[in-house]
């Protein structure tokens, strides 16, 4: 009854709307289509799942022709949506007024309502624990009963371990007391039933099926008829594609350097880069502070002992490898002397198997490998993960709730100060002498060296402000509570120091958390759909609607409860959306009432670190500023001259400030092929001993990545829910004039991939996927769609990496590729279901009254807004712009008209999503647009172009070059 007056109010609303002539009579009936054709159901098969390709009548009610033309190519259809990209797609004039009812908001609320039913399976399709808890989730997944487990004796504390008898020993263990108060070292007790679970030392999951896992093991019939044999751990090449798939081209070589610049950091150098329009190099180095604190495969800073080559020793011709002559090893510059430390592996014995059905199924993945720091996001590279890391955090002794911070001279404000560096007593690595000490030293570069050093700071300003109340009103309640007497009151005076420091990390995690999750990806991800999605992510979408969100709360917490499958995975996430995922649960008596692993426990999976290999946002040069000049470059600093020992160094001779400044205004480079920095292809690493005492960690990335096992590309989108392609020509963008220079450039491109990886005759017989299913039904072949013994592009052998930088067509202002994107939607929102601390422990009792103010209106002064709006929004004060403000107060004037700190604090957002490069007020003489305008207005001219020679077709009814 009730969708009945749904779907007849929609109908009657949708009749009034095709009285207006800004909707054309087809478009009108696919709404009504649309509207009574209903929702789609979640899929019961992985071939049957969503791909992000909707029905015709869909796309048309949400994008009109430019959406259904859209279908046909591989790439997510809700990028052509109205709405959804820059200016171009707002529907103007009174349809854009009309509210929900307008077509502007059908495509936005569409492309919402696209990425939940991607978030809903992948949460049921895509986890793979490798912690011997997958047979038992695989056959409650399967089972009548939908149940699924909440608490495995995987992670259960060992009888040798120090606090097994404070979580209860051999029965059934809870943690309690003082272990759940604050986060843990280790890690262990934010899931207060499963100890283990998250903690320093547990394997690293996975998000695609095993067998799919370690491709050149070819471990299944599928891998071996996918790949044909022709791929390993330095097949092809990886120094080879290095060097021919991710160089940066110079125009004048002898100006960059290889990436070093020219003697005394002088103007003269320049290094080529292609440059993201709204993206700064503060986010680049944002997400290197990130990964810190995520997953590390290290161990103190080292890989295993034995060393391995790097490749440089063959390339294919004519799709058959053949070894490198000197020549041409000279002619690409790689090393075949290179080499390096071999991954350290957890377990590489044959996998036990089980049964179900027909099918046998892998327990675990071939090979295992186990994440050396905490899984949660406690900022455990700030505060450390284990005893070594725990050393290197100095307190400071005047008050130990502090982190120590030294004066750079006598007489220096408090605010110039400065981490300590690391001493002889402390256990480091030789690499690290002279860095700060900090619990996770290693790749440490200027851009760590800034975030350690604000954060720090912003550390000791929450536990000064608590001082000061303890100061104004000492017998004042904080909030706190001892779970062992959650009814005794904690005043301010009470509070120890090692208490005070506690609810202090308890702060910076969660606001570190709340910047990556509203302000940094949005601004990676700059389009109105993730706009919403990710703030959703974080307060909901009903932020502004309390009462409809308290009550969405209370459905969410009885999908908790519940033991059935349907319920728990695929609606728990869609409800959530509504009151948001951060404090879920936080008023209720159950601590762990917010907590949703979905059945399988939380950890990493190796796919998802591979998703965040973004070295070409990093330029080889920094262009240096100075505050009091913010418009001019004053010099050209090599990062590989602000590196180790030498960051630390580098940030306190030029000042904290300053450095802003320069990352803040300085584009990133794009991602995309041929765009890494050149210093990484030669980076010194003199403790390898190696021939040549260098690394290149391009090529790297990509043996790491096979060494860990990740699928290759093809069979990476499949397993995550995205359609194939067929040929490296999917790649190119269609859209682009046939003779532009952008277009000529990615067939050139794809030219080179297949040169790169070959070609060979297919089988028609060699079914080589079992993740999906052509559009007819029918099982994929290793032909892809084209007749027996055709010759075919080596397609499935492509590199993840290699394949996401190459996805030349991304939706409107995303800085990544759409299958990166993919891995996010699932990974990003489950860092925060599964961590007690950012559901249902986010509240006073743990983190004290003051430290949920300062989390949740950005500082202890309340919420601030910001004097204009952005992209039709009103915008709060973000919560790094207000962390840099009360850690760098000198940054004011600068800072001042910026809306998001990882956009070019020079930038002119303009209009709706505008990715334009032009300066704001005050920055016209800026000298990083004297050039790049002239690169900006060519390319956006190029665009123009785009749009002119289609609308000359449309006028004519040929029909379109491109979708």
């Amino acid at each position: 009854m009730k969708r009945t007056f749904i779907y007849c109010f929609v109908a009657a609303a949708l009749a009034v709307l095709s009285a207006y002539p800004f909707l054309k009579s087809m478009e009108f009936g696919s709404c009504l289509a649309y509207t009574f054709g209903g929702f789609r159901e979640v899929a019961t098969d992985r071939t049957d799942r969503f791909l992000g390709k909707v029905q015709e009548n869909t796309a048309r009610c949400r994008g009109g022709d430019a959406a259904t033309s859209w279908r046909t190519t591989p790439w997510l259809d809700w990028q052509r949506y109205r709405g959804a990209a820059g200016q171009e797609s707002i529907f103007g004039g009174l349809a854009g007024k009309l509210g929900f009812l307008s077509p502007n908001r059908r495509g936005i609320d569409g492309a919402l309502l696209d990425l939940e039913y991607q978030r809903i399976e992948l949460l049921k399709f895509n986890l793979f624990d490798n912690s011997g808890t997958y047979e038992e989730y695989a056959r409650n997944q399967n089972s009548p009963n939908g149940e699924l487990a909440k608490i495995w004796p995987q992670f259960r504390l060992l009888q040798d371990h120090p606090l097994y008898a404070a979580v209860g020993g051999k029965s059934q263990q809870r943690c309690t007391g003082e272990l759940i108060r604050f986060r843990t070292l280790t890690g262990i007790c934010n899931d207060i039933l499963n100890p283990l679970m998250g903690s320093t030392g547990q394997p690293f999951a996975r998000n695609a099926p095993f067998e799919a896992t370690f491709p050149d093991l070819a471990p299944d019939e599928f891998a071996k008829n996918r790949h044909g044999g022709r791929i390993g751990l330095l097949t092809p090449d990886p120094q080879v594609i290095s060097r021919r798939l991710f160089t940066r081209h110079q125009s004048f070589p002898e100006q960059c350097n290889n990436g070093r610049g020219l003697l005394n950091n002088s103007m003269e150098a320049n290094c080529d880069y292609q440059k993201a329009p709204h993206i700064n190099v503060l986010a680049a180095f944002w997400i290197q502070f990130m990964t810190h604190d995520w997953f590390s495969h290290l161990d103190e800073g080292h890989n295993h002992a034995e060393l391995m080559a790097m490749g440089c020793s063959a390339q294919r011709v004519a799709s058959t490898d053949t070894p490198l002559t000197p020549a041409e090893i000279k002619r690409l510059g790689c090393r075949p002397e290179d080499r390096i430390g071999k991954s350290f592996i957890a377990q590489d014995a044959p996998p036990p198997t089980f049964n179900m059905g027909e099918k046998s199924r892998m327990s675990r993945a071939p090979r295992t490998t186990s994440n050396r720091v905490t899984a949660w996001w406690d900022a455990s590279q700030i505060y450390g993960y284990d005893d070594n890391s725990r050393q290197r955090v100095k307190r400071d002794r005047r008050d130990s709730a502090k982190l120590l911070l030294e004066p750079m001279g006598a007489g220096t404000p408090g605010q110039s100060a400065h981490l300590p560096t690391l001493q002889p007593s402390d256990p480091q690595n030789p690499q690290w002498a002279g860095q700060e000490a900090v619990a996770f030293p290693d790749n440490w570069n200027v851009g760590l060296s800034f975030f350690h050093n604000v954060f720090a700071r912003e550390h000791n300003l929450f536990v000064e402000e608590f001082r000061r109340r303890t100061a104004d009103n000492p017998e004042a309640d904080t909030g706190l509570r001892n779970s062992a007497r959650p009814d005794q009151m904690i005043k301010y005076r009470e509070v120890s120091d090692d208490e005070l420091f506690e609810v202090a990390r308890l702060v910076v995690s969660a606001e570190i958390a709340k910047i990556h999750t509203i302000e940094w990806t949005p601004q990676m991800l700059y389009n109105e759909p993730l706009h919403l999605a990710m703030n959703a992510n974080w307060s909901g979408l009903l932020q502004n609607h309390p009462l409809v969100s308290a009550a969405l709360e209370k459905v969410i917490q009885r999908f908790a409860r519940s033991d059935n499958s349907r319920k728990s995975t695929q609606w728990y996430s869609a409800f959530a959306a509504g009151p948001g995922i951060f404090g879920l649960g936080g008023n209720k008596p159950d601590i762990s009432g917010g907590v949703n692993h979905f059945g399988s426990p939380f950890n990493f999976p190796e796919e998802f670190i591979n998703a965040y290999r973004l070295h070409p946002m990093l330029p080889d040069l920094i262009e240096f500023r100075d505050l009091n000049k913010p418009n001019d470059i004053t010099s050209k600093i090599p990062i590989v001259e602000t590196v180790r020992a030498k960051a630390t160094q580098a940030l306190r001779r030029y000042g904290i400030a300053n450095w802003a400044l320069s990352l803040g205004r300085q584009r990133a480079g794009k991602l995309t092929l041929q765009n890494h920095p050149l210093f990484l292809q030669n980076l010194e690493m003199p403790r390898l001993k190696s021939a040549t005492g260098k690394i290149d960690v391009l090529a790297l990335d990509l043996i790491r990545d096979r060494e860990r096992g990740i699928p290759r590309y093809n069979e990476y989108r499949r397993q995550y829910g995205l359609k194939q392609l067929t040929s490296f020509d999917d790649f190119i963008d269609l859209r682009l004039p046939m003779r532009s220079p952008q277009r000529a450039e990615q067939q050139k491109l794809t030219a080179l991939l297949r040169e790169i990886y070959g070609q060979h005759k297919c089988e028609v017989r060699k079914i080589i996927t079992d993740a999906q299913k052509n559009p007819d039904g029918t099982q994929i072949s290793d032909c892809l769609g084209r007749p027996d013994g055709a010759t075919v592009d080596n397609i499935e052998d492509v590199d993840a990496l290699v394949g996401w930088l190459a996805e030349f067509v991304r939706p409107h202002g995303f800085a990544i590729s759409e299958t990166q994107f993919q891995v996010f939607i699932l990974n990003a929102s489950r860092r925060l279901f599964s961590d007690r601390f950012l559901t249902s422990s986010f509240r006073p009792e743990f983190y004290s009254d003051l430290g949920v103010k300062w989390v949740n209106e950005n500082g202890p002064d309340g919420k601030t807004m910001e004097k204009s709006q952005s992209n039709g929004h009103e915008m709060e004060v973000s919560p790094l712009k207000r962390v840099l403000l009360r850690t760098i107060p000198g940054l004011k004037s600068e800072l001042d008209p910026v809306m998001n700190v990882f956009d070019p604090w020079a930038r002119d957002r303009g209009e709706y999503y505008s990715l334009h490069w032009k300066p704001r007020p005050g920055a016209e003489s800026d000298a990083a647009f004297k050039v790049d305008q002239q690169l900006s207005e060519k390319r956006f001219g190029m665009l123009r172009q785009a749009q002119h020679e289609r609308k000359i077709l449309d006028h004519f009814n040929f029909p379109h070059r491109s979708p």
